[in-house]
């Protein structure tokens, strides 16, 4: 049973949100991936808020462009975590997206990363699922290790060769 659904309001989102996919294949954590437009399709929309606590789901990762009403409505009715991932726009890069989103009105909030932060809406739903999850906790630690060591590595690299050579050798 999923644990996460991941919603878009359009395909053209699809390359950010699968970064979000790719966190919790990563993790083991199952997911539902769809598309639905909270404005062109609002009763497939409801619909789909209405039952995803039903499905299984404990988190949802909401991604919307523009004037971003997804992961808010998501929150209205879903009474668990919603994630949302602003999308950058031609218009104003983001910016209308992100605002949409984190300013949600008191009572209905919405967990707000970066624009195009798919990778990060992953981890923080791994992060949330881990609250009661031991093992998923445990891969969270190991993963922040990667990290580190990632770090460690790239650093000993351009001590070991100099920043002109670093820098040819990406």
């Amino acid at each position: 049973m999923a644990k996460v659904g991941i919603v878009m309001g359009s395909d053209s989102d699809l390359a950010v949100m699968s970064k979000a996919a790719e966190i919790l294949e990563k993790f083991g954590v199952d997911y539902e991936m769809t598309i639905i437009s909270a404005h062109r399709e609002p009763d497939e929309f409801f619909e789909y808020a209405k039952s995803a606590e039903e499905k299984g789901f404990k988190v949802i990762i909401a991604g919307a462009g523009m004037a971003a009403h997804l992961p808010g409505m998501c929150a209205a009715i879903f009474p668990m975590p919603v994630i949302g991932i602003p999308m950058h726009t031609t218009s104003l890069e983001g910016r209308d997206s992100l605002y949409s989103i984190v300013q949600m009105p008191s009572g209905i909030p919405v967990a707000t990363v970066a624009i195009n932060g798919g990778a990060n809406a992953g981890i923080l739903a791994v992060k949330m699922l881990a609250i009661s999850d031991e093992d998923l906790l445990k891969k969270l630690k190991d993963y922040k290790d990667e990290l580190k060591d990632g770090v460690v590595a790239k650093a000993d690299k351009l001590n070991k060769i100099g920043y002109k050579e670093y820098l040819n050798s990406k």
